[in-house]
């Protein structure tokens, strides 16, 4: 049986997961979440009462979070390109700066966001507000942390980087990198270069409108 993939294109950790699926080009259906496909938003919320996504189905086992089905795949799944190294020490690396990336990257994303789609226009000037503050203090550490490296863990491209990808790039629409970054801005740059992310961003251009901030045409 297939495995089935429920999320939706322009949701980054449904990006995170996708990028691990092309990159190693693991068969799959993706099952989009959204009012033309209400069947798909049965059997997600059948399995996951809790409403997040993305969701893995793998015949009668269904695995949550981004991070745990990447690594389930790996597990599981001829993975050519190993997203988790097998030496402990670096995959504890990775491991870490995958939560860095989801936790202080892409949740003050999330944040500002949900303060845009309030339609309150003092909680959505609060909302970015704060975000910009920590996304500043983010880009910050990551310039330093990313001094001498092609990814964001070293050479190899890892779960870190399908990560860092989606977060980056939308972190980028509420507060551009700034020039005084530019190894930052070249990572960046890389990532929207890299086939598997390319990729997911194309499947995910038709809906740039849903984001609230605006979304740019330069990327």
């Amino acid at each position: 049986m297939a495995l089935k993939l429920y999320g939706h294109p322009f949701s980054s950790y449904t990006q995170k997961v996708l990028i691990a699926l092309y990159e190693n080009n693991i068969p799959h259906e993706f099952c989009c979440i959204g009012n033309d496909k209400p069947e798909h938003s049965t059997e997600w919320m059948r399995r996951w009462p809790l409403r997040k996504f993305p969701m893995l189905v793998d015949g009668e086992h269904h695995i949550v979070e981004s991070s745990i089905i990447i690594e389930y795949l790996q597990l599981n799944y001829i993975c050519p390109i190993h997203l988790l190294p097998a030496d402990s020490s670096e995959a504890l690396e990775v491991r870490f700066l995958d939560r860095f990336f989801d936790l202080y990257v892409m949740t003050p994303v999330q944040e500002a966001v949900s303060g845009a789609l309030t339609g309150d226009l003092v909680k959505r000037q609060e909302a970015l507000k704060l975000a910009v503050e920590k996304l500043e203090r983010a880009y910050t550490w990551l310039e330093e942390h990313l001094v001498g490296k092609i990814w964001a863990a070293g050479s190899m491209f890892s779960l870190a980087d399908c990560a860092a990808a989606p977060s980056l790039f939308y972190a980028d629409w509420v507060l551009e990198i700034p020039e005084k970054f530019p190894l930052l801005r070249g990572y960046r740059a890389r990532l929207l270069a890299h086939p598997s992310f390319a990729r997911a961003v194309e499947e995910a251009r038709p809906f740039r409108h849903y984001f609230p901030l605006g979304a740019p045409d330069r990327d």
